[in-house]
C-alpha cells in the first residue's frame, strides 16, 4: 500500500509541474552514453515559434557524483537559418566550495539549468540548430579531458521571459 501510494504521489507531482510550466516553448534532453567524449557534439533542431518576442535560453544538464569538478566548461554554438553562427564559451559552477554538487533532486542525479542567453529575439525563420560540446581541462594539464564522467543527459530550454 505504501508503495503505490508514493508512486501516485510522484506521479502527480509529476503532472503538476509539467502541467504548471507555462512558460516553456522548447525543453528537450539527449542522453549522455556512459561518458561525454569532448568531440561529441550534443545538437537540438529548434523551429521557434515566433520572431518577434524575446526568449530565454538555458542548457539543462543532469549529472551524478562521478561528476569530479566544481566547474564546466561548454562551448555552445548557435547556427541561424541562413547559416550566421555564433559561438560562445561558457563556464558554470557545479559545486559548492565544500565540494557538494549544486543543482535540483533528492536521489544522486542533479539537475542543472544553466543560463545560455537572455531576451533573444529569433528574428530569421526557419530551423536553428544549437550545438553543444564540453571544453573541459584538468589544472595544469594541456590537453582536455577525453572522456567526462558524470554527465548523463544534456538538454536544450527556451522559455519566455518571465513576467514582472
Amino acid at each position: 500500500m505504501r508503495r503505490s501510494s508514493a508512486i501516485l504521489f510522484l506521479l502527480i507531482n509529476f503532472f503538476f509541474s509539467v502541467s504548471c510550466d507555462s512558460n516553456r516553448v522548447f525543453d528537450t534532453y539527449k542522453t549522455v552514453p556512459n561518458s561525454w567524449h569532448k568531440d561529441s557534439v550534443v545538437s537540438f533542431k529548434v523551429n521557434p515559434p515566433d520572431s518577434i518576442k524575446p526568449y530565454n535560453l538555458f542548457v539543462n544538464l543532469r549529472n551524478t557524483n562521478d561528476y569530479k569538478f566544481s566547474n564546466l566548461f561548454l562551448i555552445v554554438e548557435m547556427v541561424f537559418p541562413h547559416g550566421k553562427t555564433v559561438k560562445d564559451t561558457l563556464e558554470y559552477r557545479m559545486a559548492d566550495p565544500s565540494g557538494k554538487l549544486l543543482g535540483t533532486g533528492i536521489t544522486g542525479v542533479k539537475e542543472n539549468k544553466l543560463w545560455y542567453k537572455e531576451q533573444v529575439v529569433f528574428n530569421e525563420t526557419g530551423e536553428y540548430v544549437v550545438n553543444i560540446q564540453h571544453a573541459m581541462r584538468e589544472n595544469g594539464k594541456v590537453n582536455g579531458v577525453v572522456e567526462l564522467e558524470g554527465i548523463t543527459d544534456v538538454g536544450f530550454r527556451i522559455e519566455k521571459p518571465q513576467k514582472d
